[in-house]
């Protein structure tokens, strides 16, 4: 027996996807199924309300004869504009699609309008109506594709169960079935709203593209986790902002195992680097214009004083933070999501931003300490230290508990730009390989990921490395000075700009991205296996 489905036809046949030659022939046996809803897709009881006839010279389709797409949004704009002022605000949707059988919470419709709304007037015009829906409309169409694994025009829940395995979710096939005939009702008086319509047990296009329709973007989660920014780019250099995790992630404990595959991935990446590393922290502290050191000569230098072996001078303690400090800032992100009042899985990128900044704060300021025994480590001779705990307690007798926050003013600024600038650059990416490449999957694939979150974190290291300069400056002043007068960082940028001019500010920078390419190509490799050893499937 067939289910009846109570979608409005007008919504249903928002798109009338016969005339576009990208859903032509996209899946065997597709036109029939396509053809019959488009037919259907708009009453005639829907134009003479609106005062708008269906011309077949002016508003037809050429293929199945009902109105074409620019009219049908048309229509669609007459009804949710409610109150007939040429814009839709959160009112005018929520008693617009209530008319049209559909309903949103107060919550879902702010974020509609938010994500449309380009000229910030608090509502969407023709014109931002349209683009958000096209936008929106791909986007579904991706996640589809994806879901889609027989390439066949309808997602069943053998399909779903394996797609939700690829994200690292189990569930048995009931639970597969009760997605696919899920009902939505969001009050009582709310009519009826079934994903399956026909009650066959799948999923066509129209039917996802019905049920998914005029709803925010970011409420689509397989898009999200493709592109969530993984602790897979290990550049060396702290991500501010953590990864996001599923509920279901979180239920199933996959979220630590995601963590502490990046830790282990980093670790091991920044122990191949180190000896860029090292380099960095020298040429930042002690070359200048009247010593100059360039990297095969900074390397001898190493070598020649303290063998081969000096080259990872420093990388322990490197190593050692890596651990408290994905775990403070995983934890404080996801408080500070709560704070700012977000119930949703993932954030907007402004949200990210904040979020992320104040996680990045607290973390470093937990594990600072660790960051000025790293750069003491790096510039000590042969010999100066035995280990960590020695240097610690040498510069605790000798300068007091202040010197372990040396720096960390320039260290906090430099946190926005770089996570910043890091999430701007990656979200333009990631959204602009979407809208020119993305036309069988929204999974981007390795290298496409790797090559957009190396790029992110280069932009954000380039923006903020004047800053991290001052800082490992001011971290090692006492150990360079020797007793001589302590500057302050506005004191130390002046005498960089008068001494060494603006180039002052970039030295050791070549290193530094030297190291990128080969810590982004270990820790993702590493990375891998112990998401395998762990029992974290890959995407």
């Amino acid at each position: 027996m067939q289910r009846r489905s109570f979608v409005s036809p007008l919504l249903s046949g928002v798109f009338c996807q016969c005339r576009s030659e990208e859903y032509q022939g996209s899946y065997p046996g597709a036109s029939g199924m396509r053809t019959t809803s488009m037919h259907s897709a708009l009453s005639s009881e829907h134009f003479s309300e609106h005062g708008d006839e269906p011309s077949a010279s002016l508003h037809s389709c050429e293929t199945c004869g009902g109105p074409d797409q620019e009219h049908r949004l048309k229509v669609l704009f007459q009804i949710l504009d409610v109150n007939g002022d040429g814009g839709i605000c959160v009112n005018d949707l929520t008693i617009g699609l209530r008319k049209l059988g559909v309903h949103r919470t107060q919550h879902e419709l702010r974020k509609i309008v938010k994500a449309g709304d380009k000229d910030l007037d608090g509502q969407l015009d023709f014109e931002e109506f349209v683009h958000y829906l096209r936008d929106h409309e791909k986007k579904l169409r991706l996640v589809f594709k994806s879901l889609d694994k027989k390439n066949d025009g309808r997602i069943d829940s053998q399909e779903i169960m394996q797609s939700l395995r690829d994200l690292g979710v189990h569930i048995s096939e009931q639970q597969a079935e009760k997605i696919l005939k899920r009902i939505r009702r969001g009050h009582i008086w709310a009519p009826i709203m079934y994903m399956d319509k026909n009650g066959t047990m799948t999923i066509d296009w129209n039917e996802w593209r019905d049920y998914h329709l005029l709803h925010p973007a970011d409420n689509i989660p397989e898009i999200i986790l493709y592109w969530k920014h993984s602790t897979i780019f290990d550049v060396g250099e702290s991500l501010m902002v953590p990864d996001e995790f599923t509920a279901e992630e979180k239920d199933t404990g996959m979220w630590w195992r995601h963590l502490v595959a990046g830790g282990g991935a980093g670790a091991v990446s920044r122990t191949c680097t180190a000896p860029l590393d090292r380099l960095k922290v020298l040429m930042q502290v002690l070359a200048s214009r009247s010593n100059t050191m360039c990297i095969a000569g900074g390397f001898s230098q190493m070598i020649r004083e303290g063998g081969v072996r000096s080259l990872w001078r420093g990388n322990g303690i490197n190593v050692l933070k890596i651990a408290p400090e994905s775990a403070i800032k995983f934890m404080a992100y996801e408080q500070i999501k709560r704070v700012i009042g977000s119930n949703q899985e993932t954030l907007g990128i402004l949200e990210r931003l904040v979020a992320g900044s104040l996680a990045g704060v607290i973390a470093q300021s937990s594990i600072y300490p660790m960051e000025v025994l790293k750069t003491r480590l790096a510039l000590g001779k042969t010999g100066q230290y035995s280990g960590i705990m020695d240097c610690g307690k040498r510069i605790l007798q000798k300068e007091g508990l202040a010197a372990f926050y040396k720096g960390y003013i320039p260290n906090m600024l430099g946190i926005i730009p770089y996570a910043g600038i890091d999430l701007a650059v990656y979200e333009t990416l990631k959204n602009s390989w979407l809208q020119r490449f993305a036309t069988d999957s929204a999974d981007p694939g390795v290298f496409v990921l790797l090559a957009c979150g190396t790029m992110s974190s280069t932009c954000g290291q380039l923006a903020s490395y004047p800053l991290a300069l001052v800082r490992t400056r001011m971290q090692a002043q006492a150990a360079t000075l020797d007793g001589g007068p302590q500057m302050t960082m506005s004191g130390l940028f002046r005498h960089i700009l008068r001494t060494e001019g603006a180039t002052g500010l970039y030295r050791g920078l070549a290193p530094n991205f030297m190291k990128v390419i080969p810590a982004v190509s270990i820790s993702y490799v590493v990375y891998e296996n112990l998401k395998a050893t762990l029992g974290v499937q890959s995407r």
